[in-house]
């Protein structure tokens, strides 16, 4: 009787322990599930960010090219302005002697035309 009651206790502990076990691996089975599913969930958003910060840093090298482009462009208005400017004074500058010129030249006229006709005549009565 001491005996079966050992045998039993035995199995019964082996039992326990081959429960113990088996729970123990799928406590270990289920972690290693939770943890991946949240390392998935987490590289889902950090792959997510690596493409949007691509994406961003490709937008900001086409952005400083273009801006580049812009101001050599800019660049360029602003010197042709200023030439459109100096040609603009220079053309003023050509109409005032222009008309120094005209205003010389009728002078010299009007003193050719006194002397060609000679001095004026009084009227007679």
């Amino acid at each position: 009787m001491l005996s079966r009651l050992l045998k039993e206790h035995q199995a019964k502990q082996n039992e326990r322990k081959e429960l113990q076990e088996r729970r123990r691996r799928e406590a270990i089975a289920a972690a290693t599930c939770l943890t991946e599913a949240l390392v998935d969930h987490l590289n889902v958003g950090v792959a997510q960010a690596y493409v949007n910060q691509r994406k961003l840093d490709h937008e900001v090298k086409t952005l400083q090219v273009q801006a580049s482009q812009f101001a050599k462009q800019t660049a360029q208005w602003i010197s042709m302005v200023e030439n459109f400017n100096q040609a603009l004074k220079e053309i003023g500058d050509v109409e005032n002697w222009a008309r120094s010129i005209e205003m010389d030249m009728r002078t010299i006229a009007t003193a050719l035309e006194y002397v060609h006709k000679g001095p004026v005549q009084p009227a007679s009565s």
